[in-house]
């Protein structure tokens, strides 16, 4: 049983699309191990996509995540990282496959719908930036 991160952005949020995104996690097996809506300060943004921090998408990518609330969420299953990236789609909507989530809701490259954990590694990571243990059910 593996657990990942998810972060339902703001252009989703603000789409209404909360609930659609959750039914896929869930059709396809993944549990909500933990959830909450937050609003992230440009700190907190910035700590968390520290990675990106010398590429030139940078400023967007936290001016983007600090323009309403997002939701982010723990899922657990088998296999959780590689269902749940496969679920998101190409990072591009344009290029990601029919029935994906970024291909039903998101709108750029940089308007994305979703954030999913890239590794096993980083999952743990990710999700012990967002939530202390006991939040984790």
């Amino acid at each position: 049983m593996q657990q990942t991160l998810s972060i339902i952005k703001p252009d989703a949020v603000k789409k209404d699309v909360i609930g659609k995104i959750i039914d896929r996690f869930e059709s396809h097996g993944l549990r909500i191990a933990a959830a909450k809506k937050v609003c992230l300060s440009a700190e907190d943004a910035g700590k968390f996509y520290e990675i990106h921090k010398d590429r030139p998408f940078y400023k967007d990518l936290i001016e983007f995540m600090t323009s309403g609330p997002v939701v982010v969420m723990v899922l657990e299953g088998d296999d959780a990282v590689a269902k749940n990236r496969a679920l998101m789609g190409a990072t591009d909507p344009k290029k990601a496959d029919k029935g994906t989530i970024r291909a039903d809701f998101a709108d750029s490259i940089d308007a994305n719908a979703v954030h999913g954990s890239d590794s096993l590694e980083n999952a743990k990571t990710e999700i012990a930036f967002f939530f202390a243990k006991r939040e984790i059910c």
